[in-house]
């Protein structure tokens, strides 16, 4: 299972996405649908009003369960805890913490921007 840290890939690179938030998310879980890469996207701050928590094709997309620092972050750190094989995991974030938490449980960690670029290339 991929699990993407979604503003750590959104910020990843300077395309003008803090003027546009939300689009940049939902451009985000379209682009890994697209791809054909099956994952779980987790997401800080309020829901996208059109873009819901739930399945997305083959991504599912959820909304930290709290509002403030490392939301997101705990969320993705509990979601690899309670799974049956955190090993089999990987988790997408340039978070140091985070990767640091994922890893205690034993799994694998990405780098957001290889993640975007493998993403781009697929893409192509």
């Amino acid at each position: 299972m991929i699990v993407v840290d979604a503003m750590n890939v959104i910020g990843c690179r300077p395309d003008g996405w803090w003027a546009d938030q939300d689009g940049a998310l939902i451009r985000l879980v379209e682009d890994i649908a697209d791809a054909g890469v099956p994952a779980l996207v987790v997401a800080d701050g309020r829901p996208v009003p059109s873009l819901p928590s739930g399945h997305h094709g083959l991504v599912e997309l959820a909304y930290a369960s709290r509002r403030g620092p490392n939301a997101a972050d705990d969320r993705i750190a509990q979601e690899v805890a309670d799974m049956d094989d955190p090993s089999a995991a990987t988790v997408v974030t340039s978070d140091r913490d985070l990767a640091r938490r994922v890893r205690h449980h034993g799994a694998v960690v990405v780098g957001a921007r290889a993640f975007r670029d493998r993403l781009d290339r697929r893409l192509g």
